[in-house]
């Protein structure tokens, strides 16, 4: 699980992290910070692949992986699970099953791939996983809360790393690595439609690399790396080809986030550089991923899975993880033009 950074209903920040035997949380004790309380430990016993993501009602829902050890000389037992925290700083709902697209064949629900959840503007939370045939199931939870079941999206070749985002006016898209190079794309003509299979984006895409943010209305950018050398690109439904963003090779997903930046709407990027192991920031025109992307050196040296959002007064916060475990945290300058951050804050280790 990479670090995610949200926002609640009350202007309060929230971050998350997988650690052994579940997930830590710190939240901001008032909106802006400084100060965090945590980490609360949320116990998420055999639980892995846990992915994190929010609502317009400010509801989060985490999906994650359980995999239990199954009778000797059996498949694991496999589900997928969910829990939602509906007010900052609360404890969570407990675990629910969502079960698998294999709930008749233990030995294929062990290889279900990684989950990716999104949800739309309705409250509607769509997961989508990788199934044994190496395609896309997704299951969906309507406005209402009432679970259908699990549908077979199709796709071959699909790696690890799903990435799913949604659009303000409440369309659901999802990107998926696959072998072969291409990357598989599913997007909803109209909110609340079914899922359609868009054309394939022909890139090499490294497993665990993708991630999306939508870009302008109803326009999903997505980011990848590029399997054969790690360079970031970042591609939409609107042109032809992708874009290179340029910088060192990394590893992992970028974080993303839309913001103004002295008053033009630009979208911020962070990533982790695989030479200098240090994190890098750059921001380019939200209209424009092709107008020039310059990378900045971040953080100390070995933070890792960054991620982003502005905070209750409307400034960038980037958030990442220390070697120790510690929570890191630097916030936008607002005595200064352009995206300038503080010094890095630690928040107590776990």
């Amino acid at each position: 699980m990479a670090l995610r950074l949200l926002r609640g209903k009350d202007g309060r920040l929230t971050a998350y992290a997988q650690v052994a035997g579940g997930v830590a949380r710190w939240t901001e004790d008032r909106p802006g910070g400084p100060s965090w309380t945590g980490p609360w430990p949320i116990a998420a016993p055999d639980i892995g692949a846990v992915t994190v993501a929010q609502g317009a009602d400010g509801y989060a829902h985490l999906v994650g992986l359980r995999r239990r050890p199954g009778p000797e000389g059996e498949p694991p037992r496999v589900d997928v699970v969910h829990a939602t925290q509906f007010q900052t700083g609360r404890p969570l709902t407990g675990w629910h099953t969502l079960g698998t697209p294999h709930p008749k064949d233990r030995g294929k629900a062990a290889r279900t791939g990684a989950p990716a959840v999104a949800v739309a503007s309705s409250g509607a939370v769509h997961v989508f996983v990788r199934n044994a045939g190496h395609g896309v199931s997704c299951r969906r939870q309507d406005a209402k809360g009432a679970w259908g079941g699990w549908t077979d999206l199709k796709g071959k070749d699909v790696l690890d790393g799903l990435s799913a985002a949604a659009t303000a006016d409440g369309r659901v898209e999802l990107l998926a690595p696959a072998g072969g190079g291409a990357a598989l794309r599913w997007y909803q003509p109209e909110p609340g439609g079914a899922l359609r299979r868009g054309d394939d984006i022909p890139a090499r895409v490294q497993a665990w690399s993708a991630s999306a943010v939508e870009s302008s209305r109803d326009t999903v950018t997505h980011y990848w790396r590029d399997a054969d050398g790690g360079g970031l690109h970042a591609w939409r439904p609107d042109t032809e080809a992708t874009a290179p963003l340029g910088g060192e090779a990394g590893s992992g997903p970028v974080a993303v986030l839309r913001a103004p930046v002295d008053g033009h709407d630009c979208t911020v990027l962070v990533h982790r550089d695989t030479g200098s192991g240090r994190l890098s920031v750059a921001a380019h025109p939200t209209e424009d991923e092709a107008a020039g992307v310059w990378w900045t050196p971040s953080g100390e040296q070995g933070a890792h899975d960054p991620a982003l959002a502005l905070d209750g007064l409307g400034r960038v916060v980037l958030a990442a993880v220390s070697l120790d475990g510690a929570l890191l945290v630097a916030r936008q300058k607002t005595d200064e033009g352009g995206l300038a951050l503080r010094a890095w804050t630690r928040v107590g280790g776990r």
